[in-house]
């Protein structure tokens, strides 16, 4: 059987799915690597809402999804950008995602860390306000049980004036948290409103400044999350840090070759990519616990062209990739997203995403994803 599926220039090609999945052949804890999957939310289909309202989350099938990537050792990154937050999940959502997910986690015995951020705040903040939203959401995650990621605040980047700014207002935090914090450097190509931050758009100068945050308090760190997509930027900035210090790689366009690493150091992981690549690139960082790192990239670097796809230009909507890519794989009943984000691709990038991962064996079932990528194609008018 072949599948029709359109091009960009507005023809249809012809497809064979693939026969049989990728199986994973163990789910053993890592050894090498602490890597994370940030994860994303399914939506309600049935609720009654508009893009504009709160989101209607289903929590029986979010829930399930995060159990699926703690049954393959990768620890769940809750309440991220992967899960919508400013792009359809509101803080009372969010929120609500962390207390259940970290309860869930507990009862599993699955590694969690939350995402902390401002958006509680709609309008114009001062700082005194930004750091009060900042504690607000620390205090939650931490009486969750959960390990804080301090991500980037649209507030903070409208609020600051300059690089001091940035000093104080993250100085104060880690100078209060319970525990050592993840700091998630979020660059503009995923969200344009974080133009700027760490008080400049050189990010030679920002790298600065974020390097003082962390020298100022290497105790409160256990590690950064770098998603500027820039390997040589990243691998700059690992051998810059304090020891002791991760870096958890956020690049979804070259990630096999951070984690992998050189002879002077290596990434950790925190990566949306890995919400629909969990059984295989948990695979592949098992074979790298072995030290084959040929075996390594021999599983990973075929996945590049899947997420280069996903993630590519406007970089924030790769969450409707990521959630069609779940509902073909059988994760969920449907391809509906909070916000109605479903919308935010075309018919070819959907296409694309279906093909590159059907050829990755990323659908435990070809023949549900063929049949679910059929109805999506008549959907939009499209004769097989």
């Amino acid at each position: 059987m072949t599948i029709r599926l359109p091009e960009s220039i507005g023809t249809l090609r012809t497809y064979e799915p693939r026969a049989e999945p990728f199986v994973a052949t163990a789910k053993s804890a890592f050894t090498s690597r602490t890597v994370y999957s940030a994860a994303h939310v399914v939506a309600d289909p049935y609720a009654d809402v508009s893009p504009d309202s709160p989101a209607a989350v289903d929590w029986d099938a979010t829930l399930a999804f995060r159990r699926h990537l703690w049954s393959h050792g990768l620890g769940v990154a809750e309440a991220m950008d992967t899960a919508q937050r400013g792009m359809g999940l509101d803080w009372a959502g969010a929120a609500e995602l962390i207390r259940r997910s970290a309860a869930e986690a507990a009862a599993v015995g699955g590694s969690i860390a939350c995402g902390v951020g401002t958006d509680q705040l709609t309008g114009p903040a001062s700082l005194a306000e930004v750091r009060a939203a900042y504690e607000e959401q620390l205090a939650l995650v931490e009486a969750a049980g959960a390990q804080a990621v301090l991500m980037a605040s649209r507030a903070l980047a409208a609020a600051a004036t300059g690089p001091e700014d940035y000093l104080d207002v993250y100085g104060h935090l880690l100078r209060q948290s319970a525990e050592p914090v993840i700091l998630h450097w979020l660059g503009p190509m995923f969200d344009p409103a974080l133009e700027g931050y760490w008080g400049s758009s050189d990010l030679d100068a920002a790298t600065e400044v974020f390097l003082q945050v962390i020298a100022a308090h290497p105790d409160k760190v256990d590690g950064i999350k770098v998603s500027l997509l820039d390997a040589g930027r990243e691998v700059d900035l690992r051998r810059r840090l304090p020891d002791g210090v991760r870096c958890y790689t956020g690049d979804d366009f070259n990630y096999p070759e951070l984690i992998a690493g050189d002879e002077q150091g290596f990434s950790h992981a925190l990566l949306g990519i890995f919400d629909p690549l969990g059984p295989l690139a948990a695979e592949a960082v098992r074979v790298l616990d072995t030290g084959d790192v040929t075996g390594f990239r021999r599983l990973l670097d075929p996945t590049v062209d899947l997420s280069r796809h996903l993630f590519q230009a406007p970089t924030r909507f790769y969450k409707t990739g990521v959630v069609l890519l779940a509902w073909l794989a059988g994760h969920q009943s449907h391809f509906t997203m909070v916000g109605g984000l479903q919308s935010a691709r075309s018919l070819p990038h959907l296409a694309r995403a279906y093909e590159l991962a059907d050829g990755l064996g990323l659908f435990p079932d070809p023949k549900l994803a063929e049949e679910r990528m059929r109805n999506l194609l008549a959907l939009y008018g499209v004769n097989q």
